[in-house]
């Protein structure tokens, strides 16, 4: 695998978040009331987890957000600062609160409530503020917790100038067939794909998009077609601690090897590698890992 010692230029458009973690001995079932054992906050949202780990694993980052004019907000864009993440197009309204989850955890299971709030104000225009920098970028990420408006924008705008695009298409929803062919690579989860591309099955999938689709399953396995056959990767930790952005976690790794000019195989694996780091730790930034872990 090759890493060179050139500094990849990323954007990432997408959410951010502070996830409320709350751990339970059971999951509630409707009109149950439980006690939690503990709980906790940490820094999340799809993009800022991609941000967070694409810039750990030395690449240079602009993340392109909105946040609420709030105490959460500002958190936050210090955590992004504090993590060498540009928030130069980090947007502040006062229209909404900053966004957040609200997660209850037990036994490695979760039932996830996310609320989007201020990421749905990000808007077309504040992906056009940064049109210098998409110019100059070698590859852009979205995700779909901000509008499908500014994802198919910001799709389109990367192409425009021949960037290579990455989608992590997660929370799923239906993804339009100019998107679906506009961009470089696809992760989804194994159990939505019906919901991404219609109801077709899943080898249907992975052979129409061959090298393209990487479907993975919270084992942190992932599958895609070659071309020629289906390959299979699996990272295991010995002990999954939390399994949220264990998924953007793997999006970040084989953006960074995809970056560095590794074959598709390789990018799996490190995206797997880097994916296994983040589910040893609690939070979906905290575990994520520097290129130096892998080379100390």
């Amino acid at each position: 695998m090759n890493f060179s010692s050139e500094q990849p230029k990323i954007i990432v458009v997408g959410s951010s978040s502070i996830d409320l973690v709350l751990e339970t001995d059971k999951l509630p079932l409707p009109n149950e009331t439980v006690l939690a054992v503990n709980s906790e906050s940490y820094f999340g949202g799809k993009g800022a987890n991609q941000a967070v780990g694409t810039a750990r694993l030395g690449a240079s980052v602009y993340f392109i957000g909105c946040v609420g004019m709030d105490p959460l907000g500002q958190q936050i864009m210090r955590n992004l600062v504090g993590e060498n993440v540009n928030v130069g197009f980090v947007h502040e309204t006062d229209k909404e609160s900053t966004g957040t989850a609200y997660v209850t955890t037990s036994e490695g299971n979760a039932a996830i409530v996310v609320v989007p709030a201020a990421n749905k104000y990000l808007n077309k225009s504040h992906i056009d503020e940064a049109d210098r920098y998409f110019h100059t970028s070698d590859l852009v990420l979205v995700q779909l917790e901000v509008s499908m408006d500014v994802v198919e924008y910001t799709v389109k705008k990367a192409k425009k100038y021949g960037k290579k695009v990455g989608l992590y298409a997660s929370p799923a929803m239906r993804v339009s067939d100019e998107v679906l062919e506009d961009v470089d690579f696809i992760v989804a989860k194994s159990n939505e794909l019906f919901i991404i591309f219609g109801e077709e099955k899943r080898e249907e999938v992975l052979k129409k998009y061959f090298n393209k689709v990487f479907v993975r399953d919270d084992t942190n396995s992932t599958i895609y077609f070659d071309g020629t056959e289906m390959k299979y990767y699996r990272k295991n930790k010995e002990k999954t601690v939390y399994k949220m952005g264990m998924g953007d976690a793997f999006t970040s790794g084989f953006a960074i090897a995809l970056c560095h000019g590794n074959s598709v195989e390789d990018c799996v694996k490190f995206g797997n590698e880097v994916s296994s780091r983040v589910s040893g730790g609690k939070g979906s930034q905290t575990g994520l890992p520097r290129m130096s872990d892998f080379f100390s």
